[in-house]
């Protein structure tokens, strides 16, 4: 991290590993790392929605963990490993989470669904059994105002249901 003051400001020179890409940037200590990542880097994915961490529309991994991008400094992530919606396919492959939201409807207007994808991939790297309350509990950060619900839960029971099989879990 540099530092450098021009015109008044104060700005830091940072690497942030974005969806597996080291990007430099220099943004003042202030900026959002949701801001960074749509303003400074081009990854619209993560919405903003409420700007203060109700909505989980801004939901990106940082170290395999989800958090509200609007919540936290960019600066606080060098040396973060961060993963954004636009990251979660694999070698342009749909993340199973990706396409069970397209065959169960998981999605109306799309505003919350990077958020709620970015979630349930998480969720699912968990490696716990999951039943319907257990998906909706742990998606109760992420609000669909489209009502999307039903479809969002069993997208995920969904995609959950191969990894389960793999480790000898019972899903339902």
């Amino acid at each position: 991290m540099r530092l450098s003051e021009a015109a008044g400001s104060v700005t830091e020179t940072i690497t942030l590993n974005v969806n597996g890409v080291d990007r430099e940037l220099t943004v003042e200590p202030r900026v959002t790392l949701l801001d960074a990542l749509r303003d400074r880097l081009g990854l619209t994915g993560a919405k903003k929605g409420c700007d203060q961490g109700t909505c989980g529309a801004c939901t990106v991994l940082v170290n395999g963990r989800p958090i509200d991008s609007c919540l936290t400094l960019a600066v606080m992530h060098e040396g973060d490993t961060i993963v954004t919606i636009e990251g979660i396919a694999l070698e342009g492959e749909l993340h199973p989470v990706q396409r069970a939201f397209i065959k169960h409807d998981g999605f109306q207007c799309g505003f919350c669904t990077p958020g709620q994808i970015v979630s349930a991939v998480a969720l699912l790297s968990e490696g716990k059994s999951l039943d319907r309350d257990t998906v909706r509990h742990e998606l109760s950060g992420n609000i669909c105002r489209c009502g999307c619900y039903p479809n969002i839960v069993e997208a995920v029971l969904e995609a959950a249901s191969p990894l389960d099989s793999a480790r000898g879990d019972n899903a339902q």
